[in-house]
Parts: C-alpha cells; sequence; structure tokens
C-alpha cells in the first residue's frame, strides 16, 4: 500500500468510527477530554478579544470556554453529528477535514486543537494548515495522547486483552512514513517542523472521574478504537471483555462510586 492509500484509509477509518457517535462521545471520552481546556487555553493566550479558532471542536467545549474568556470563536469539525451537537451549545461551527480550512490567511490570533492531531492522517500538513491561518505572531496549542500512559487509559485495552479480544483489520493505522514520537520532545518537534516558533511541550496528568458504567459506555457504543475493538467481538467475548473490566476497574474506586483513572496527555504550543 502506498503512503497516498494508507493516509487515505486511515482518514477514512475515522470518519467511520466517529459517524453517529456524538452522544456516546459527550458522555464518555469527551468528559475525558474537557479535562485539559484551561490549560490548552493558556496556552494558546486565548483572551477577551482573542479570534480564535478550535479544530476538531467535538462538542464544543473548548469553543464554548474560549467563549467564556471573552474570545471570538469560530469552530470546525469533521463529524457532521458533531457539529450540530455544537452549534445546539451555541458554537459557531461549520464542518471542514484537515489538512484543508475554509478560512483565509492569517484569519486568527490562536488556533487550538484538543485531541485532534492523532486523528488526522496527515498531522505535518495539517499543522502547516493551522500555520496558514494563523497571524504573525499568532499562537497554537494542541493535546495528544502520548506514549506514557495512565494506569486509567490502560484499563480498557488491558481488559480486552484479557477477554480475548482481537482487534478488527479495520482500526486507524497512520502511515509510519507520517508518525513522529509520541513525547514531549516528538510533539514539539513536530511543530517545529511545520514552521512554528519557540515550539515546546509537556505532561498533563489528572484523574479522570466516572463511574464503571459511565467508562463502560462509551467502548460499548464503539467509540475510539478500543470502542471499535470492543464492539467488534462476539457476544461471548465481549462478555469476558466486560467481566475483566470489572474485575479490574475495583483497583481504581475512589470509595465514593467512583472510578479515579489517572490520565497522561501532552500539550505542545508554537507561535507562527
Amino acid at each position: 500500500m502506498t503512503e497516498t492509500d494508507a493516509t487515505t484509509a486511515f482518514d477514512a477509518a475515522e470518519r467511520a468510527m466517529w459517524a453517529g457517535r456524538t452522544d456516546a462521545y459527550a458522555r464518555s471520552f469527551g468528559r475525558l477530554c474537557a479535562h485539559t481546556v484551561p490549560d490548552l487555553l493558556d496556552a494558546a493566550g486565548v483572551d477577551a478579544g482573542t479570534r480564535v479558532l478550535d479544530v476538531g471542536t467535538g462538542t464544543g467545549t473548548a469553543a464554548l470556554a474560549a467563549g467564556e474568556r471573552g474570545a471570538l470563536v469560530r469552530a470546525v469539525d469533521a463529524d457532521a453529528g458533531m457539529v450540530a451537537e455544537a452549534r445546539r451549545r451555541g458554537v459557531a461551527a461549520e464542518v471542514a477535514v484537515l489538512p484543508e480550512l475554509p478560512f483565509p490567511d492569517g484569519a486568527f490570533d490562536a488556533v487550538v486543537g484538543n485531541f485532534v492531531l492523532n486523528h488526522v492522517g496527515r498531522p505535518r500538513t495539517a499543522l502547516a494548515e493551522l500555520r496558514r491561518v494563523l497571524r504573525p505572531g499568532g499562537r497554537v496549542a494542541v493535546t495528544l495522547w502520548g506514549a506514557r500512559r495512565g494506569g486509567g487509559q490502560e484499563l480498557l485495552g488491558t481488559a480486552c486483552a484479557a477477554g480475548g479480544a482481537v482487534p478488527p483489520p479495520y482500526l486507524p493505522r497512520l502511515d509510519p512514513d507520517e508518525d513522529f514520537a509520541r513525547t514531549p520532545q516528538g510533539l514539539a518537534g513536530l511543530l517545529a517542523q511545520a514552521g512554528f516558533g519557540g515550539a515546546g511541550a509537556g505532561e498533563l496528568e489528572w484523574d479522570h472521574r466516572a463511574t464503571v458504567e459511565e467508562w463502560w459506555g462509551g467502548v460499548a457504543a464503539g467509540v475510539g478504537n478500543v470502542g471499535l475493538v470492543v464492539t467488534s467481538q462476539d457476544e461471548r467475548t465481549t462478555g469476558r471483555i466486560r467481566s475483566e473490566y470489572e474485575r479490574l476497574s475495583a483497583r481504581y474506586d475512589d470509595g465514593g462510586g467512583l472510578l479515579a483513572l489517572p490520565h497522561v496527555a501532552l500539550l505542545a504550543s508554537g507561535t507562527a
């Protein structure tokens, strides 16, 4: 398979994975990804009057938070269902798929992308497009799941392995030539390659709290790669995965009816 074919297949698999899963995402992984929003906006210098673009807005969480700071916000997402929900919540959102954005050069003071780079087949080209729509001196900030993972991030995958799950062949697989080191240094280097100055990156750590049912609900609806794994299994295997999940999740019980799930993410920023 050529690089072009691999990238096309990756992007198609990503579009299929998110289609029709807006509500399930909002109830599960959407809540998880909201944790990084304040740090993301700070890194991009989002404040009152900032013209900001939220790329991969999902249900609009980062865009709404930017608006609460007094920023002038536009947002895009590749999935029409996500855009519809963001609009319902009051976000000026539209459908657009990286690496092509429907805005002129230098249109924004800041661009943010909360866990979007891991969902595009050409991350370097996508970052170059974010730089294009920034004014000179404008700020970009992005988050990404990295190589170092908290125990909460491993819970569902460990349950799948323990339950005997076999990953389906249609999982999104990034072309190796497009990949990069999922470390602070690797992500900062990716921004530098796209032409951003002063690029730097670090890690964010937090405990995400959810009930056993809430954390299972996202994967049971097919959200994310682990959701595709779970929903592709036969009924017996799915039952084993669920049993292993319940057994393994006990170690994260916070004593108050919730799971305290440690997570680690990367946050990088730079200047156009």
